[in-house]
């Protein structure tokens, strides 16, 4: 078990010393789609996987959402994000209407819920499992641990993991995870939480990009200690939901690639169209290992526009919040 200065501690990390042994293909690979294993639970997930977010959009056409998930399944991609909150439950209603006919089983499903207490994680759960239309979800996280108060919340007596403990024991889940966006010292409290109370997650998610390298990083704090726990490392925002796009300081391959690079068992990146999708394919199947000189011209490139946090909104701001929006959905 880690000690308690494994978790707090703020490790100083280079890509020289990264754990490199997430980064070669596993052996199973589909339409020439990288897999890796997912942390100790040993399955197998594609480098790249669909967030669910954009799939729901009002601007996105049902019909494409389903191609884009087809898509996606049928060319390699297995591993599939979402959320109970994402666009009031339409991109897990659109998901679920997809993952019929079959394609259910191509997938690792993934989805999050917001409550932080037993009741209104029990009901988050069974609503979730209704819209996307399956009797199990692969991976369940808790959605947003953006609050020092949300660890203590979640693992007290009535508190939302027993929901997800339940929900594990009757087959409704399979592996426990969590989600957040705002600050690395979070996640490291909410891992140290759950280590008092002698559980240990499946899954982390996370912003991990050429930006959070150099701001508050996910990468420099608690990717080492997930490598070290033999926790999945799950990226997010490669492109900060396009922001750093904006920057014009990176192009959307090298931010996907960046991400790629590190010891993480997935990027997750969202996908409104075949385009994109398509383009995350391209990335995925022309990865290689990027060498530390590399990785040192990219974030030289990056560094003057991230050290304010001026293109991860998520960190530094409350756009990317939905649960402060709507604290109800918290319970």
């Amino acid at each position: 078990m880690a000690t308690r200065r494994e978790f707090l501690g703020i490790a100083a990390v280079t890509l020289a010393s990264t754990t490199w042994r997430n980064l070669a293909p596993s052996g199973q690979a589909k339409g020439d789609v990288p897999y890796r294993t997912l942390g100790r639970t040993g399955e197998k997930v594609s480098i790249v996987g669909i967030g669910g977010y954009h799939l729901g959009k009002p601007e996105v056409d049902p019909q494409d959402a389903a191609r884009i998930v087809h898509k996606a399944l049928d060319e390699g991609i297995n591993f599939l994000d979402n959320c109970w909150d994402y666009n009031n439950g339409e991109s897990e209603f659109r998901m679920g209407r997809a993952l019929s006919g079959g394609y259910r089983n191509k997938a690792f499903l993934m989805t999050k819920i917001d409550g932080r207490d037993k009741a209104t994680a029990s009901r988050q759960i069974e609503d979730s499992l209704k819209r996307l239309q399956t009797d199990r979800i692969d991976l369940l996280q808790f959605h947003e641990i953006i609050r020092e108060s949300d660890p203590g919340r979640i693992f007290a007596s009535g508190g939302a993991m027993e929901a997800a403990e339940a929900a594990r024991k009757a087959g409704k889940i399979r592996y426990i995870g969590f989600t957040g966006h705002k600050n690395p010292d979070i996640h490291l409290l909410m891992l140290n939480t759950a280590m008092t109370h002698g559980f240990k997650f499946d899954a982390v998610q996370m912003p991990l990009n050429v930006m959070d390298h150099h701001f508050e990083s996910f990468e420099v704090k608690v990717l080492p200690v997930l490598n070290r726990q033999n926790i999945a490392a799950l990226a997010m925002k490669p492109m900060g939901d396009h922001f750093i796009l904006q920057s014009k300081t990176v192009s959307a391959i090298e931010c996907l690639h960046y991400s790629m690079n590190l010891p993480v068992s997935v990027v997750i990146t969202g996908c409104d169209s075949v385009k994109i999708l398509d383009q995350a394919l391209d990335a995925a199947r022309s990865f290689r290992p990027i060498s530390k000189e590399e990785v040192n011209v990219l974030l030289a490139k990056t560094a003057v526009a991230a050290k304010a946090g001026e293109y991860e909104l998520y960190k530094t701001s409350h756009h990317f919040d939905g649960t402060y929006q709507n604290p109800q959905w918290l319970g």
